[in-house]
């Protein structure tokens, strides 16, 4: 009885040890697997990078005339920065959406980067017989903020369409306080009026604002939500990148003053962004004349923009790169 004991407890050792044995060697293989892994995962990104040549492409008297809106400023000072290798102060014009399609329409400028064409900036281009090629840089998206305090989080896009016809008037229709909303709107032919048009209301009427209701700026209407006085009960709307990156940079604590809504359930941020999983999935844009062949100052920049350290730059710059 003692030895068939003895014998017991000696097999049940050895299953100790080996099984203990076996679970070092599966370990150690795994980390050493994920090690490899790893190693292998940084040298293909450091060969990525060394790929990448920073050598300047242009001097400050070559660099293409160009002009943009404000929320692509950090995007286009970097390009500048990178590809002329000076400072970019001073050196590009920011006139804003609109006098910029203005300016490329009447060949003022070589090449812009903007958001997309209001239906006017369209019919401008047709009069003047020049065809616009729009082409993507980086993926933004079209945000809608409340200030801080407001009790809503998330409204689906039929609830913000009916809150700018006029069909949704009070908070307590969306799950907030019974209080008047107050639906904030930009000027026709700004990028935000524009974005808000194609990507929103998509065919429907956008209620008239009242006078106090139209803001100039994206930087004024940011302004104005945040304040507790004025804007506990607003509504307005931007796009991502200068609403949270840019304007942060402007004034960080107006910034945290205001809260971005979540829109059917999912909210913006630079994944939702890029995986296209946020409803109102836009761009900021290059836009050149087509007619510009390949040899032109606009479309050697474009391309330029879109390659891998076009878009490096751009995704170093805070914006989300489309490819």
């Amino acid at each position: 009885m003692k030895k068939s004991l003895k014998m017991f407890l000696i097999v049940i050792a050895l299953v100790i040890c080996i099984g203990g044995y076996i679970t070092i060697v599966y370990t150690y293989k795994t980390n050493k697997d994920k090690q490899i892994a790893k190693q292998k995962n940084e040298e293909n990104i450091t060969k990525q990078e060394e790929k990448i040549d920073n050598t300047p492409l242009y001097t400050s008297s070559t660099f293409p005339k160009i002009d943009a809106s404000l929320a692509t400023q950090p995007l286009t000072d970097a390009i500048y920065e990178d590809f002329v290798g000076e400072s970019a102060e001073g050196k590009i014009d920011y006139s804003n959406t609109h006098p910029g399609y203005v300016k490329l329409i009447n060949d003022e400028v070589d090449l812009i980067v903007v958001t997309q064409p209001s239906k006017e900036e369209l019919e401008l281009a047709k009069e003047k017989n020049v065809e616009l090629e729009v082409i993507p840089v980086v993926k933004e998206g079209f945000v809608f903020y409340v200030n801080a305090n407001n009790e809503v989080s998330n409204l689906t896009t039929e609830q913000i369409q009916k809150i700018y016809t006029g069909e949704i008037t009070n908070w307590k229709e969306v799950g907030g306080k019974d209080e008047k909303i107050m639906a904030l709107q930009r000027p026709v032919n700004s990028g935000s009026q524009t974005g808000m048009l194609s990507l929103v209301m998509k065919g429907q009427k956008l209620m008239e604002a009242p006078k106090e209701n139209l803001i100039d700026t994206m930087e004024a209407i940011i302004n104005f939500v945040s304040s507790y006085t004025n804007g506990r009960n607003s509504i307005g709307y931007s796009y991502y990148y200068y609403a949270t990156t840019m304007f942060k940079t402007i004034d960080e604590t107006v910034a945290s003053n205001i809260k971005l809504l979540g829109v059917d359930g999912v909210v913006p941020n630079n994944k939702t962004i890029k995986d296209g999983s946020y409803p109102f999935n836009t761009a900021y844009y290059i836009v050149i004349n087509k007619a510009d062949d390949e040899n032109s100052a606009s479309r050697k920049l474009a391309n330029y923009l879109l390659s891998a350290r076009g878009q490096a730059v751009a995704e170093k710059a805070g914006y989300v790169p489309v490819k």
